[in-house]
């Protein structure tokens, strides 16, 4: 069993940048895919940013070029880089970890709150 513990989220103005973090409370080195997930109110679940096993990354369209994700293995813990912030990027942002991709079992995270002012 793995706990996901998101990090990082706060309130910010239009143009800024925060840094998520998210920390497994075990090893994810071998997990296939880590994901960071978004949920505005209204909408659903998206996925935003992800990082594969192997540090291969995607993004989606909206936030592409302003986003990045990473993994630090040895830290059990992966991180979204979120520059260039827009009010529209307002959402709880979720972890999301994936041990094998052949299965749809998932680990999720509480989810951390990012609010853009405009």
């Amino acid at each position: 069993q793995v706990q996901l513990v998101e990090s990082g989220g706060g309130l910010v103005q239009h143009g800024g940048s925060l840094r998520l973090s998210c920390a497994a409370s075990g090893s994810i080195f071998s997990f296939d895919y880590m994901g960071w997930y978004r949920q505005a109110p209204g909408k659903q679940r998206e996925l935003v940013a992800g990082i594969s096993s192997g540090g291969s990354t995607n993004y989606s369209d909206s936030v592409k070029g302003r986003f990045t994700a990473s993994r630090d293995n040895a830290k059990n813990t992966v991180y979204l880089q979120m520059n260039s912030l827009k009010p529209e990027d307002t959402a709880v942002y979720y972890c999301n970890a994936r041990p094998n991709l052949n299965r749809r079992f998932a680990y999720w995270g509480q989810g951390t709150q990012v609010t853009v002012s405009s």
